[in-house]
């Protein structure tokens, strides 16, 4: 049993003010049997004995949807000395291994933004129905088993996770329409603690994956959803934790340290963070705050005028800087030979792409390949039937665009096995696109819905009902 409190789930479960500009602090005491282990988004002792009684005590003040419980058969394992992983017992020590940085991590954070002030970080891998990467619930993070894939080229959501203990629940949004204040700056953050611990391709080509999404996406969203900070009539909550928040944001926040330089970057943000501590604040109050402790304290290098546009501006600026990549360059060339039919796809020098490599070759094929292509490549890479979700999502999206049915069977076992919207949604999109598609898509829901969380319900059953609004105005 799990919660999912963000954005506002948590009045589901609590009577409270669900709006992440109050703040409160909690404590509980929770029974269960004997054999379950309880663990809430609070401080949580490794060595709790399974005796059937939890108390849990929050003493920093917490929007409610970092409010989190969650129960079940749950081994733990530590990973510092003040860092463990909890998962069920089949899971728990692969996980270990994966997150086995967690301390690094911390230590790396604290070098950069200042002393990490909660006490214990803490992570619960949950069941593949878990329907995001992962919810930074203060203490205790809840993560997807999809990012153990054995050689932590997925462990950047433990960092972005981590990076919300500065960027989010630290220094909170204090409306769903500033959410961009939480998912930006957490996203700047991550890359910096990747590149400290990873090194600065791996950084780099993470960057460049959200930023070339980013670029193909934005022009086809509403005027007012490419804002970083749009006018909030019309705006969901959930509607707000789109693409813009976390990768324009982030490219925001790069563009900046290129703009200051990274010592003064880092000052600034460490600064931020200080200042704002435990409150929840809106965009004007950032921008408030940025303007005399970086624009104008360093003249010359960034105008006002640049930062309006990158806050309450569409799309995104000309001048927006992006890493430079050698591997993606070699990529992008391969690709465009492959496509143009002078380079077989058993000649790809992919032997040794990491996760970001494959998925930076699949976004970038064309949305519909053809039938031979997805064949070739199958047949000498063996893209079927992985268990590199990342990489399957992709792979999927394309193989079915292109009409090959062969795939069909480990599509449908990959949307059945995992519940993580962002991986499973689009495979579903991907076989809405045709009757045939969508009828097969209706069959696997069908058998895989009652192992899904209602959040991934709603989705599948949307963009259904959307695929026959289609269809039908079509006729």
């Amino acid at each position: 049993m799990f919660s999912q409190s963000e954005s506002i789930h948590a009045r589901s479960w609590v009577p409270l003010q669900d709006s992440p500009a109050i703040r409160f602090t909690y404590d509980a005491h929770v029974s269960a049997p004997k054999d379950i282990r309880v663990v809430m988004s609070a401080l949580n002792d490794a060595k709790h004995p399974l005796d059937g009684d939890f108390r849990f005590d929050q003493p920093h003040p917490i929007p409610s949807y970092l409010l989190a419980i969650a129960a079940g058969d749950i081994a733990v394992k530590e990973t510092g000395p003040r860092s463990a992983v909890y998962a069920e017992p089949s899971v728990v020590g692969k996980a270990a291994r994966e997150f086995s940085d967690t301390e690094k991590m911390i230590e790396t954070a604290e070098s950069l933004y200042g002393p990490y002030r909660w006490g214990r970080y803490d992570l619960l891998v949950l069941p593949p129905s878990f329907p995001y990467g992962g919810m930074e619930n203060p203490n205790m993070t809840f993560a997807t088993p999809t990012i153990i894939v054995g050689d932590k080229s997925l462990v950047s959501v433990i960092s972005h996770e981590l990076a919300h203990s500065w960027s989010g629940n630290l220094v909170t949004a204090a409306s769903w329409r500033d959410i961009w204040l939480n998912e930006g700056f957490t996203t700047y953050v991550q890359g910096r603690i990747t590149e400290a611990l990873y090194g600065k391709r791996q950084a780099d080509e993470e960057a460049l994956l959200s930023a070339r999404a980013l670029e193909k996406s934005i022009g086809r969203m509403p005027a007012n959803s490419q804002k970083l900070a749009p006018d909030p009539r019309g705006v969901g909550a959930d509607d707000a934790l789109s693409d813009v928040a976390y990768d324009k944001g982030s490219w925001f926040l790069r563009t900046l340290e290129q703009k200051f330089g990274r010592e003064r970057f880092d000052a600034y943000l460490k600064s931020y963070f200080d200042h704002f501590a435990w409150h929840s604040i809106t965009t004007e109050q950032m921008l408030a705050y940025l303007k005399p402790n970086l624009i104008e304290k360093y003249p010359g290098r960034m105008s006002w005028d640049e930062v309006k546009q990158w806050v309450y501006g569409t799309g995104i600026p000309k001048d927006a800087p992006l890493p430079d990549s050698p591997r993606f360059d070699r990529i992008d060339k391969e690709r465009s030979a492959f496509l143009a039919g002078s380079l077989p796809a058993a000649k790809l020098d992919a032997k040794d792409w990491n996760t970001q490599e494959w998925m930076y070759f699949l976004d970038r094929l064309p949305d519909v390949p053809t039938l031979a292509q997805v064949q070739a490549i199958d047949a000498a890479w063996h893209l079927t039937g992985t268990h590199n979700a990342e990489i399957g999502m992709r792979w999927y999206v394309h193989a079915i665009a292109a009409g090959d049915q062969a795939v069909w069977p480990a599509a449908a076992e990959h949307m059945a096995r995992i519940g993580r919207l962002y991986l499973t949604i689009p495979v579903y999109g991907a076989f809405a696109k045709t009757p045939e598609g969508l009828a097969y898509a209706e069959q696997v829901y069908a058998k895989a819905k009652d192992g899904y969380h209602p959040l991934t319900q709603q989705a599948v059953e949307r963009l259904f009902a959307k695929a026959k609004e289609r269809t039908a105005a079509a006729k």
